[in-house]
Order: structure tokens, then C-alpha cells, then sequence
């Protein structure tokens, strides 16, 4: 089914994690397997060679690769098979070294991790531009003031720059825990048959090292074919990060509600329109953000429960983490991709964030002035005193403040001037800016 790719999926990505790419990926470590047992004199030199012209992706036929792992369990056998019948057209001697002492979870495996190795500097490209984007939105609006809401109600005034600046706190941390989790999940798996190395007869150590260092992947302590907490770790990294891109989603469309409208999705030619209502502009790209982050923890379910996997070689859960991690990278990323490609466009209307601070009658101050208050009757006469006041204002539908002019509780404690300086959002917004501040000045420490 590919009728939905171009609306979830990003295109780059895709390429990496293609079927093409995971063919090449094993193909690329059976070449490093060739040449690093070469150089530590296990195999010929020039069986080698032979071996690593073959390893050519386009050679490879993948829908034929399918059709023979349907019978054979995994991709690596039908592969393996193929590539020593390709080298034995040439050499027959060489042949016999083609997957010399290694295993079919060794190349699928190590396979796999060079294709996400290029999928993670992808993304961590995209996290880049994302958090750039969140910061140039968060100083032009640093004090541009808006209801903050809690429970899904008005509650105080707050600016949009505080606002983007949560955003953007959450995203630099995914972009410090990418490069915190790379030296762990790009590591070699190469064990063999049990993960011993015993078909090498002792050279196993060398080899690995070699062959690690060919594929510039990390040389983990022992192979980790049934321990799986590096593929469950990069599947929980990347239910993280589709979580904030969610909740980032979720806000932009929140307040793109036609009674909110205060931000907006870019518009354009075939952007966001309806099959039947001409007016509607819709926020496409918050909803395929927010489908990504609606599947993702599932699948990242389905990661976790597949850890606890059997003896030295798993039974099922290993099969399961194929085409689940693969899933989560591609929703993953094609999220990450289209809220990049959306934020810079993003339209904030100033204007009507202002005017939904008059929604509630003055009740977003109703805290301000029951501290101000508290400064001078205590905070419990003073809280008792705004609440009946709010209550009025609700049922009589008149403005706090009005209710609160005519107060006389008030006499005495607040002038008019304090209670109109009182009613000023700007004078109730907090740490807000220096909040703003600290965060955007995080970017400066991260490298690209």
C-alpha cells in the first residue's frame, strides 16, 4: 500500500530504509567481512577481492530475495546463497569464503544498523532545522501576549515565545540524546553461529576489530544477538521524539481552531481544503504529525515486549523487530520532516491572541489581584474575596474588574490605578521572558 507515502512518509528517508538499502547494507558488511578477514590473514587476499567485486546492490534482485526468504526464515540465507553463486561464476575457490564464520543475524543485523546510522544524521539534520526555526519564532515573539490554558481553559496571560520555547526546550533534548545513544546503537553485531566466534578458531577477536573498524561501527564487548536493548533503546528514542512532535502538533492545532484562531497552518493551492465545505482550511500537516505519534508508542510496545528473547539466538521476537523499528523510523522521520518543512510558515495572528484575552471577562486576572491582595488581607480572605467576585462576574456575565470596582472590600487595599495595572497582561507574565532566554541561548552550545 504506497497510496499514503507522500502524505506520511519523507521521501529521503524512505530511500535509506528501502528495500535496495537493506540489500546493500548486508552486501556492504559481507564486503567488510571479506576484507577484514584478508587483513588478519584468515582468508586470502585474493578471495577477498573476488568476494567484494560481487557485493554490488544493483546485481541483487530484492523481490527475488522475498520470495526465497519466505521459505528460508530471513533475508540473509537467499542473499548469502546468491552473492557465493555470483563469486563462484568467477572463482569457485573464492566462493567457498563468502560468509566466512559469520551467521544470517549478523548481516541482517549489522546490515540494518548502517542504514539507520544514515537515518539518524537525517534526522539530526531535521532536528536542527526545527530547533532553528523554534528559535528565530521565539524571540520574535517573546512578548507577544496570549492566554495560557490549563484543563483546556483560559487561565493566565503568558506569551507565545513562552509558548515556543517549551517547544523547542523538549526538542534540544532529543538533539542531545541522538548523539548520546549513537555510539550505543551503532555497534557491530558479528558472533556467528552462537555468538562465540568459534568458526573462526581464535582469530574471531581480530577479525571483529577489523571488520568494526572497516564499517566505522562501535566494537561492542560480545556480540548481542539475543540482547536487543540497542534496537528497543533507538525504537524508545524515536517514541520520544514523536511524542513532543505530537504535543507540538497537538497545540498548533489547537489553537488554529476556527473560535481560537490564533495560529495557522500555511495555506496554498490544494493545502488543507475540504471535499464539500469551500471555506475550511484544515491543518493537514498537524494531522500527520499527530497520526505518527498516535501509532508510534504501539509499535514501540511491540519493541519492548520483543527484549526478552531466547537462549543465544531468538525465536519470533527478533522477526518481530523488522519491519516494527523500520515503522517507527519512517513515521518518525516523516513526521519530523513535514513539521519542518510547516514551522517556518507558521502564521501567528498577534492580533486575535490579544483579543482572547478579553474572552473570559477579566477572569485570567482574577490571580494577580487576589496576590496583590494577599499582600494586605491575607491570602485567605483575600482568595474568598476575588472567588465570590468571579462567581459574580459569571453569573451576571460583567467584567471582573467591574465587579471588583464596585467591591468595597476593595476600599482601602486597591486604588483604581493598582487595579488597572492589575488588568495589564503584560504586567503579569512572569519569568516568562527570561524563560525564553534560556532556552534559546541552549542552541548556541549544540554543533550541527
Amino acid at each position: 500500500m504506497t497510496l499514503y507515502d507522500e502524505l506520511f512518509f519523507y521521501s529521503a528517508l524512505e530511500q535509506i530504509l528501502s528495500d535496495e538499502s537493506r540489500v546493500k547494507g548486508m552486501l556492504l558488511f559481507e564486503a567488510a567481512l571479506a576484507g577484514a578477514e584478508a587483513r588478519t590473514g584468515v582468508i586470502p587476499e585474493g578471495c577477498a577481492h573476488k568476494i567484494r567485486e560481487q557485493c554490488r546492490a544493483e546485481q541483487f534482485d530484492p523481490s527475488a530475495i522475498a520470495k526465497e526468504a519466505a521459505l528460508a526464515g530471513n533475508i540473509a540465507i537467499p542473499l548469502v546463497k546468491m552473492l557465493t553463486e555470483a563469486v563462484a561464476r568467477q572463482d569457485k575457490d573464492a566462493a567457498r569464503f563468502v560468509h566466512w564464520g559469520a551467521t544470517s543475524q549478523d548481516a541482517i543485523d549489522t546490515g540494518f544498523i548502517l542504514q539507520l546510522r544514515d537515518a539518524l544524521a537525517l534526522v539530526e539534520n531535521d532536528l536542527a532545522r526545527v530547533s532553528d526555526t523554534l528559535v528565530a519564532l521565539a524571540n520574535t515573539h517573546r512578548a507577544t501576549v496570549v492566554v495560557a490554558r490549563t484543563w483546556m481553559q483560559q487561565a493566565l496571560p503568558t506569551t507565545f515565545g513562552f509558548i515556543v520555547a517549551g517547544w523547542l526546550d523538549a526538542v534540544l533534548r532529543h538533539r542531545r540524546r541522538l548523539p548520546e545513544i549513537r555510539p550505543r546503537v551503532l555497534a557491530l553485531q558479528f558472533g556467528g553461529a552462537v555468538g562465540t566466534l568459534a568458526a573462526l578458531r581464535g582469530d574471531g577477536p581480530e577479525v571483529a576489530r577489523a571488520l568494526a573498524s572497516e564499517l566505522q561501527l562501535t566494537l561492542p564487548a560480545t556480540p548481542w544477538h539475543a540482547h536487543r536493548d540497542r534496537m528497543a533503546e533507538t525504537a524508545t528514542f524515536f517514541g520520544l521524539l514523536t511524542g513532543t512532535l505530537g504535543k507540538i502538533a497537538r497545540d498548533i492545532s489547537l489553537h488554529a481552531q476556527t473560535e481560537v484562531a490564533e495560529l495557522s497552518e500555511p495555506g496554498g493551492q490544494g493545502r488543507g481544503g475540504s471535499s464539500t465545505l469551500p471555506h475550511k482550511r484544515n491543518p493537514v500537516m498537524c494531522a500527520v504529525v499527530l497520526a505518527a505519534s498516535t501509532r508510534v508508542p504501539g509499535l514501540v510496545n511491540t519493541m519492548l515486549s520483543a527484549m526478552p528473547q531466547e537462549h543465544q539466538r531468538g525465536l519470533g521476537g527478533w522477526h518481530a523487530e523488522w519491519e516494527t523499528l523500520t515503522e517507527i523510523i519512517r513515521l518518525a522521520g516523516g513526521a519530523l520532516q513535514h513539521l519542518a518543512e510547516m514551522l517556518p510558515h507558521l502564521e501567528v495572528d498577534a492580533q486575535r491572541m490579544r483579543q482572547n484575552l478579553e474572552a473570559s471577562n477579566g477572569l485570567i486576572f482574577a490571580e494577580a489581584v487576589s496576590m496583590a491582595l494577599a499582600d494586605r488581607m491575607g491570602k485567605m480572605p483575600a482568595h474568598l474575596l476575588v472567588e465570590a467576585a468571579c462567581k459574580k462576574s459569571l453569573a451576571e456575565k460583567r467584567s471582573l474588574k467591574e465587579i471588583l470596582r464596585e467591591e468595597p472590600g476593595l476600599h482601602g487595599h486597591l486604588t483604581a490605578a493598582d487595579l488597572e495595572s492589575l488588568f495589564d497582561a503584560r504586567n503579569y507574565l512572569g519569568n516568562a521572558e527570561e524563560f525564553v532566554e534560556r532556552v534559546t541561548a541552549q542552541v548556541k552550545g549544540l554543533t550541527r
